[in-house]
């Protein structure tokens, strides 16, 4: 909303407000000023010009001398290429030494050999935007009036001398799309009473409206309110400068004398209006109905519509001629030749304007309003006053009388309110003397009674309709800067992390300390997605109305999303790519006493490209199963879980490669897995091999811990012993490692696997694997003795057990 300064002082003395003391003062009121502009700002040396004379360049087809009186003595030689100019008028004339738009300075010079002394100049070059500029000068130069004085600056007669401010509305706040709402508004805030000249309306008594139009609503729920107008004798011409000025300077592009005026009021008054041309509705039926399915409409903008059953639409009894709130007809409109104009102020359904405004894109400054609502004590006024300058400006007669259907809500909303619970939510000590003041301001007729008020609210504000609306007054009017501001007393406690929190915490650090950036994925995906790499059967959860198909269901799973990261990263040449994701998982619950969803917190990892690089100090090193499953390893083994942690080899996980994934065990509870992903899903998400696991974290939470136990470093040296053996290749690491700690002693600390051997050398069916044994005794040396003698009970029953051959 552009509100003119100047147009405020219609109303009331702004007599030591400045534009933007005022744009302050309503900002901090509640309504929100974007921007005030000096409409002359960064001009200078622009004055009105009257052309004596236009003879044609003789070296040029396009261009003409003109002798310019700007006011100096002698009349000044202006090279003009505007094909609209002649002698006689009078126009904008920067002189040399001018700054127009875009701080271009005008210089004297030569066009074709020809002195030029300045420049005549088009309403683009003093800063009007191409949107707003009458059609009939958006090519040319602009025509000032005739009783311009030459010589004087030219901004008065542009309007140019005034201050824009540009208002931030909120929905509902509507009431301030106005010049008269915004005038209530700035009443309020400086204390002062907005004055409205009173609109006298002569029609003629030996006509009535009726002999011109009849008006039927189908639906009073799509009309409430409908009124037409009948002026008659209209002439249609361009609109006085004042009446453009103030168009442009709100954005609006002046076209006519009675649509300009339709448009004024729609600024002053916040109603839209519209004006047929009578002769051209070939009817005196005018009815309010639904369209039919599949109905054609050719609207102002040339478009033909196809309409709906949502669309309201105003008819000639037979066809549409107006779309209801959003855009006229184009076989209806106020042409050159109208000269009997039928004048439509009403009130329409907000949400079918709305449906109808979106579903043709047709945003107007008309379906804005009618959207968020209007004003209905002026809607009468305001056709009167429409009617009343179309009488004057277009020279046209009112036919008495109004033909109306319904009616207008025009009566107050009275609410009641306590000086005890204003002053309880605001936190204040505002007496109820300040409250009635504050009211009065607001154009609120309020009485007290030892402290309860009872408070009528207009028509203009019908925004306000409980209690809390009428706190939210008082607190802008008394001024959100004044209110007491209060810290909070509570008891002191010191803060920490939960479990759950730290545990998260440590989660997120020890991944990105291996190497794995975190990612963030939608919790809506697709049916598909949401039920791949599930770790528990469940019905996937559907949205009743989502936004696309492509985010509406909810994730089972957080792989898909990751590896819908890792799509978008290689698809973009970024082969290398290690993501984490920590986030929950929703599953429906199978017990009916629990609630329909069961949230799971998961923890889920992806990699694939190298993980290291080829430079000078290393060889290239292309990430694989057990570079993930060390990582898997390292993160699980951070928890310090009292239960052993084992990996299951699996061959029948949906979307994992059959050799390449292996089940992760707490004890005898599934966590979760890792592995390769299977190579028909690598080539579904356009990826090389892709290294995956995903855990349930909120079960890691739950676990049992072992205490944390901080020991000095052992002050005896540990002794190691190596051992290869030859196995059957079935024999997994996992067995092998566990039976040596169960048979190795009290002094086997460690025991790690250094070598895997598989080739010529060795039979089909076997492998070589070698362990280094560590053994230490926290409290003395060990001997060699003890060593061996341990050492020796592990090789005997590996022999025994696993049938192994010591190399």
């Amino acid at each position: 909303m552009y509100v003119s300064y100047q147009w405020l002082t219609e109303y009331f003395s702004m007599d030591g407000i400045t534009p933007d003391a005022l744009g302050d003062k309503m900002s901090r009121t509640g309504i929100e000023v974007e921007d005030v502009v000096t409409l002359s700002e960064g001009l200078k040396k622009i004055v009105v010009g009257h052309v004596l004379s236009a003879v044609p360049h003789p070296d040029s087809d396009h261009l003409n001398i003109c002798q310019v009186n700007v006011g100096e003595e002698e009349p000044s030689q202006i090279v003009c290429g505007a094909p609209n100019v002649a002698a006689g008028q009078h126009v904008i004339v920067a002189l040399p030494g001018a700054r127009i738009t875009g701080n271009v300075k005008i210089k004297k010079g030569k066009m074709r050999g020809e002195v030029s002394n300045g420049m005549i100049c088009s309403l683009q070059e003093v800063g009007f935007d191409d949107k707003v500029i009458p059609k009939a000068y958006a090519e040319g130069i602009y025509l000032l009036p005739e009783d311009a004085i030459p010589g004087d600056s030219v901004f008065p007669y542009l309007g140019m001398d005034d201050a824009i401010l540009e208002l931030s509305i909120t929905p509902n706040r509507a009431d301030a799309l106005s010049m008269r709402g915004v005038a209530h508004e700035v009443g309020a805030i400086y204390d002062k009473k907005p004055q409205f000249k009173a609109v006298e309306l002569n029609e003629a008594p030996d006509d009535s409206v009726q002999n011109y139009v009849k008006v039927a609503v189908e639906n009073a729920e799509d009309a409430p309110f409908y009124t037409m107008r009948v002026i008659k004798n209209v002439t249609i011409a361009e609109s006085p400068a004042w009446l453009k000025n103030k168009l442009m300077h709100a954005g609006i592009r002046p076209i006519n004398n009675v649509v300009d005026i339709t448009n004024y009021i729609l600024l002053e008054y916040g109603q839209p209006l519209h004006a047929f041309d009578y002769d051209r509705l070939a009817t005196k039926e005018i009815a309010v109905r639904r369209a039919q399915a599949g109905e054609k409409f050719l609207t102002l903008d040339g478009e033909e519509r196809s309409l709906s059953s949502e669309n309201i639409v105003i008819t000639n009894g037979q066809e549409p001629v107006a779309l209801a709130g959003v855009m006229g007809g184009l076989t209806t409109e106020i042409v050159d030749e109208t000269v009997t104009v039928a004048l439509e102020a009403a009130l329409f359904n907000p949400t079918s304007v709305r449906k109808t405004s979106k579903a043709f894109n047709l945003r107007s400054e008309s379906s804005s309003r009618f959207e968020k609502g209007i004003n209905q004590g002026t809607v009468e006024e305001a056709s009167r006053h429409a009617a009343s300058l179309i009488a004057e400006l277009a020279e046209g007669t009112v036919v008495s009388g109004v033909e109306a259907v319904g009616a207008a809500k025009t009566s107050p909303v009275e609410l009641d309110i306590t000086l005890e619970r204003i002053n309880h939510i605001l936190g204040t000590a505002i007496t109820a003397e300040e409250v009635v003041a504050i009211f009065d301001r607001l154009g609120f007729t309020t009485k007290e009674q030892e402290g309860l008020f009872q408070v009528c609210i207009p028509p203009r504000r019908w925004d306000i309709s409980i209690e809390a609306d009428l706190v939210e007054e008082v607190a802008r009017i008394y001024g959100y800067d004044r209110l007491p501001s209060h810290l909070p007393v509570t008891e002191s406690q010191p803060g920490k992390l939960s479990q759950q929190q730290q545990i998260i915490r440590n989660t997120r650090g020890y991944l990105e300390g291996a190497g794995l950036s975190q990612a963030i994925s939608y919790v809506l995906t697709t049916p598909k997605k949401a039920q791949a790499y599930m770790m528990r059967a469940s019905e996937p959860t559907k949205l009743l109305m989502p936004m696309s198909e492509d985010r509406s269901t909810l994730r089972m799973n957080l792989l898909s999303g990751l590896l819908d990261d890792v799509h978008y990263n290689v698809a973009r040449k970024n082969t290398d790519v290690a993501l984490y994701e920590i986030g929950r998982v929703f599953y429906q619950s199978e017990d009916p006493s629990q609630t329909l969803l069961h949230e799971e917190e998961h923890v889920a990892g992806v990699m694939t490209g190298l993980t290291v690089e080829n430079d000078w100090q290393h060889a290239k090193k292309a990430t694989d199963f057990f570079v993930l499953k060390g990582v898997v390893e390292g993160l699980l083994a951070s928890y310090g879980l009292k239960e052993a942690v084992k990996y299951v080899p699996m061959t029948e996980k949906e979307g994992m490669h059959p050799g390449r994934t292996a089940a992760i065990y707490l004890g005898e509870k599934e966590l979760g897995f890792l592995g390769q992903i299977h190579p028909f899903a690598q080539k579904e998400y356009e990826v090389g091999e892709t290294y995956v696991f995903e855990m349930n974290l909120q079960a890691i939470i739950d676990a049992a811990k072992e205490a944390v136990v901080y020991q000095t470093i052992p002050k005896y040296p540990e002794m190691k012993r190596d051992i290869a053996l030859l196995v059957d290749e079935a024999i997994q690491h996992q067995e092998l490692s566990q039976f040596i700690y169960e048979k190795g002693g009290r002094f086997l600390k460690d025991v790690k696997l250094f070598d895997i051997y598989q080739g010529e050398k060795i039979e089909a069916g076997k492998k070589s694997m070698a362990y280094t044994l560590t053994f230490l005794n926290n409290e003395a040396t060990l001997t060699d003795e003890e060593v061996t003698l341990a050492f020796d009970k592990v090789q005997k029953a590996l022999i025994e057990v696993f049938a192994v051959t010591i190399r």
